[in-house]
């Protein structure tokens, strides 16, 4: 269960854009590349745009490469369109669904509540943070960790949870209601650029 460990808001500044929906990401203050000076006009060629839309994207899903690498692998192999599929596949993991669902303020949360055996897919406890959920699939909370969920939420004021997922906020329960579509997916990046980098 590897997972990067080191500072947050680094890897937020190395790519330009906040990947966690907290003030410490958001703040303008925050973006400025790394180093002391940053990188004062640097410009990146076609294969630097492409590993930095990558990156966006295994730092906002807390992937290491292997992983992301096998995923995409995955999505290519299905039929459809291979930048919709990896990034459905990315949406259905657990963490990631308890991330959206507002019961943990980032994804690095999210996975510690997952790893913990805190969740309970349609009954059965999963502590597998890349489980992959399908239409149909209940997930639900332990009770010791309810109170944690209910802060959480409060915490994160405007959070609105994807139509995707039919979430009761009273239980704490929710249900993948269907397969995740491009325009409900919270973050921007060019799925195209990524399947063209591991071409």
């Amino acid at each position: 269960m590897a997972t990067y460990t080191g500072p947050k808001v680094r890897l937020s500044r190395r790519v330009g854009v906040p990947i966690a929906d907290i003030p410490k990401h958001t703040s303008k203050r925050q973006l400025t590349p790394p180093g002391m000076h940053g990188y004062r006009g640097r410009r990146l060629r076609d294969y630097g745009i492409r590993l930095q839309e990558k990156q966006k994207l295994r730092y906002h899903y807390n992937i290491l490469e292997k992983q992301f690498r096998l995923t995409v692998d995955e999505a290519k192999r299905r039929p459809g369109n291979s930048g919709d599929i990896l990034m459905q596949l990315l949406e259905l993991r657990l963490d990631n669904v308890i991330r959206r669902m507002g019961v943990a303020r980032t994804i690095w949360a999210a996975r510690q509540m997952v790893g913990h055996g805190h969740v309970l897919v349609n009954g059965k406890k999963v502590d597998i943070p890349s489980y992959r959920l399908k239409v149909g699939d209940t997930i639900t909370l332990k009770t010791k960790i309810q109170k944690v969920a209910r802060e959480n939420m409060e915490s994160l004021g405007g959070h609105e949870v994807p139509g995707w997922i039919a979430f009761n906020p009273s239980e704490l329960s929710s249900k993948v209601a269907s397969l995740p579509t491009t325009d409900q997916i919270p973050f921007d990046v060019n799925t195209n650029l990524i399947i063209e980098f591991y071409r």
